[in-house]
This record gives structure tokens, C-alpha cells and sequence, in this order.
């Protein structure tokens, strides 16, 4: 039996589940949101359970209401399987005039929302779970926080013992929880699992349209190639026509990519609009992400060696693995991460954003001193454009790095940190 390893949205559930009537958990399969939800919740049903499954389903339709009877927090899992739960539970929630009555849990968004009358608002709350940060997963020491980072200037020190060749394990490992637990092959495998579960059965169960698993491996594989990049659908269609035999029309791919957002397989990140003293027109184009760097890995059929002798793509990966961690840092601290880019080529891998208006600029790399050197300098050219009179200046800025032992400050200000130094 594992050991439950405590995850940030312990905490974040925790304080929705004190302040609305529901909370629904989203994120990708095996992410670990039940586990999550389980030490939560007074009571749960399992809507998948194959025991019970047809039972549930023909209940959810006839009487939804003695499905949502038991002790709150009541779990009801993988509820998009009979959409009618969310307006019952909606009506139960009005009615009992209580807090913390129910946590739903789904991995894609219902196939069938024509049942769902109700927005859920004021009644739900949102609660987005990915894979485990290398905090969670305990590969980072969390010596740098980022917490502290928004709330002062101090000087910071953190030391990493993770190598080039751990970080190139833990980008292919990927987040998944149970692959926390294993090492090595089987560690791996995990992955490569979900990624053949995704193209040989989810995407076609996702909203019931009947998808073929081989394009589906193709246009995860070209998604793959341009990670981390702002393509539109058109240069995924060019990119499969120069590799393969077969034309795959633009529909056909949006609408495989449409069903892997569904299913939370790749999450995009929006554009940064700041305002700025220059000129400058801001590319507003989302930026291409997996939700895990491991089912980049997996579509590539990349290993950790092929990551060491390949830097580019390592690099990529890399970054995917880090906007991870940087996505569930932020939800701790009310923020959301965002990406920029100008038309004169100045542009930022992450800015992560509070509420309050405090925000920090982070630019993801390898490693290495010129890339650190060229990194500082264009995020300090980022931060001179700002206009500080209309938005407040950032917190910090950041170079986080996959290589070096040490967190430091450079004399320019640029906070250097290795992966696995950061923490919440």
C-alpha cells in the first residue's frame, strides 16, 4: 500500500470546500484527484465501479437526488458518466443552505452537456489538478519559495542535488503518482501507459466520436515537435503532410485537438498583456503545452538518453516540465501563468500573475552561462518596457535552469534557480 504523498490542492480544496456548496476536481486520468478527494470526503460513490455502474446510471436518470444521499463531503467520482448529478447536486446545495456538501471529480468535460441546465455558479467551486510537481514528488527541496519571492527582496540560497541526468528522468517520468513510488524501466512505463490508453480508447470515448488511433499518435507527436511554440492548427496539418503519406485535413485535426483538451492531455497557455512605455504590438497567440512533459516523451518515443544527446528537444521538454510546476505553484497563490512575445522578438516563457497585480517574469533553460547571460539581459529588457506608472513593477525575475547545483542572485538583480531548489 502507498503511502498518500500530501499535494498542493490538499490545501486549496480544502478552503474551497469551506466557502461554496461543491467543488468539482478536473484534471487529466491518473492524476490523482479520487486520492486527493478521498481524504476529504465523508463518503463516496465510485460512478465507474463496473458493480454498480449500470445501477448508477439508470438511478442518475430516474432519481439523481439518492445518489447524492451520505455524509458531506460526499465524493462523487467520474460524474461526467450521468451530467444530471451537477443540477441535482446544484438543487441539494440551494437547499441544504450548507457548505461543503459535495466534491465531484472528472477526467474530461461531459460528452453530453444538454442535460446540464446550470451553470453551477455560486453553488460550484473550480479546483484544476494536474501531475505532481517535483515538490509533491519530492525531487525538489523547495528551498526557494516562490511564496517568499512575491512577498519580499531578500537574498536567496537553495542547493539542488538533482544532475542533468536525474532532470532528464524525471521530464520523460513525468508526474504521474504512482510512477513517484518506482524507479527506473517501470517508472517510465507509466507514461508510455497513459499515452496508449489517450490514442487507442480516451480520445474516442472523450465525446463518443469514433477517432482513429494512428492519427491520433501523429498529431500528438507533431504536438510534440512543437511544444512550447505559438503554431496555429494549420502548421500541425503542413507538418504531418511532410512527414507522412496521408493529408490530414485542418477539421480533422482540431477537432483530434479539441478532444485531448477535454480530456486535459494538453493545456495552452494564454498571452500576457502588460502595459508597456513602447509601441510594441503583443503576440496574442496561446503557447503549446502538454499538461505532463512525459506525454511528449511518450509520443516521441524519447527516453532520458534520447534527451541527453538530443539538447533542443531536451530543452523543450524541459520547459514543458517546468511550466508544470510553475501552473501548480500559481494556483496555490491565486495566480495564473501566461507567456509573452512582442513583434520586435522580445518575449518571456512565463510570467506568473496573482491577483493582487504582483507578478514575476521567468525564463526556463537548460542551463549553462551564456544561456543564462542571454536570458537575464532579455528579461531585464522585458522589465525596462514595462510602465511601472500604470502596473506595478515585478516582484522578480528569474532564470530557472535544469543544470547548476545553486540558487543565487545575480548583481543585476536576475534570480537564478535550479528546478530543484523551487517550491511553493
Amino acid at each position: 500500500m502507498f503511502e498518500y504523498k500530501r499535494r498542493i490542492a490538499d490545501e486549496i480544496l480544502k478552503e474551497k470546500l469551506l466557502g461554496k456548496g461543491a467543488v468539482l476536481i478536473e484534471g487529466p486520468k491518473w492524476c490523482g484527484k479520487t486520492t486527493t478527494a478521498e481524504q476529504m470526503a465523508k463518503s463516496v460513490l465510485y460512478m465507474a465501479d463496473p458493480k454498480s455502474l449500470k445501477q448508477n446510471l439508470m438511478l442518475a436518470d430516474a432519481d439523481p437526488e439518492i445518489l447524492l444521499r451520505g455524509d458531506t463531503p460526499r465524493l462523487i467520482d467520474e460524474w461526467q458518466l450521468a451530467p444530471k448529478l451537477w443540477d441535482a447536486a446544484r438543487f441539494e446545495v440551494d437547499h441544504r443552505k450548507g457548505f461543503g456538501q459535495f466534491i465531484f471529480t472528472g477526467s474530461s468535460v461531459p460528452a453530453d452537456k444538454s442535460e446540464i441546465s446550470h451553470t453551477g455558479t455560486g453553488r460550484f467551486s473550480w479546483l484544476k489538478m494536474r501531475t505532481m510537481s517535483l515538490l509533491e514528488s519530492g525531487e525538489s527541496n523547495g528551498s526557494v519559495s516562490l511564496a517568499k519571492l512575491f512577498e519580499n527582496d531578500e537574498p536567496i540560497y537553495g542547493e539542488s542535488s538533482l544532475s542533468l541526468e536525474d532532470i532528464a528522468f524525471l521530464v520523460c517520468r513525468g508526474g504521474w503518482p504512482v510512477s513517484t513510488y518506482l524507479s527506473g524501466k517501470m517508472a517510465l512505463n507509466q507514461a508510455k501507459d497513459y499515452f496508449d490508453a489517450v490514442i487507442g480508447s480516451d480520445i474516442s470515448r472523450v465525446d463518443n466520436v469514433r477517432r482513429d488511433a494512428e492519427k491520433a499518435r501523429r498529431i500528438l507527436r507533431s504536438y510534440a515537435r512543437n511544444q512550447g511554440s505559438q503554431i496555429k492548427d494549420d502548421t500541425i496539418v503542413s507538418d504531418l503532410a511532410a512527414n507522412e503519406d496521408e493529408r490530414v485535413a485542418r477539421g480533422t485535426v482540431h477537432s483530434y485537438i479539441d478532444a485531448l483538451k477535454k480530456m486535459f492531455v494538453i493545456e495552452d497557455m494564454p498571452a500576457w498583456n502588460p502595459n508597456l512605455r513602447s509601441k510594441a504590438a503583443i503576440r496574442t497567440s496561446d503557447t503549446r503545452y502538454f499538461i505532463d512533459s512525459s506525454i511528449a516523451a511518450a509520443a516521441l518515443g524519447f527516453g532520458p538518453g534520447d534527451l541527453l544527446s538530443d539538447l533542443r528537444t531536451f530543452g523543450l521538454m524541459f520547459e514543458t516540465m517546468s511550466i508544470r510546476d510553475l501552473r501548480v505553484y500559481a494556483d496555490a497563490l491565486d495566480g495564473n501563468v501566461y507567456h509573452y512575445r512582442d513583434n520586435y522578438g522580445l518575449e518571456c516563457d512565463a510570467v506568473i500573475h496573482l491577483r493582487n497585480g504582483k507578478y514575476g517574469l521567468i525564463e526556463i533553460k537548460l542551463g549553462g552561462d551564456m544561456l543564462i547571460e542571454e536570458a537575464s539581459k532579455s528579461l531585464l529588457r522585458l522589465s525596462s518596457s514595462i510602465d511601472i506608472e500604470k502596473m506595478k513593477s515585478p516582484s522578480f525575475l528569474m532564470v530557472l535552469t535544469a543544470s547548476g547545483n545553486l540558487a543565487y542572485k545575480r548583481k543585476d538583480g536576475v534570480l537564478v534557480v535550479p528546478i530543484g531548489t523551487l517550491g511553493l
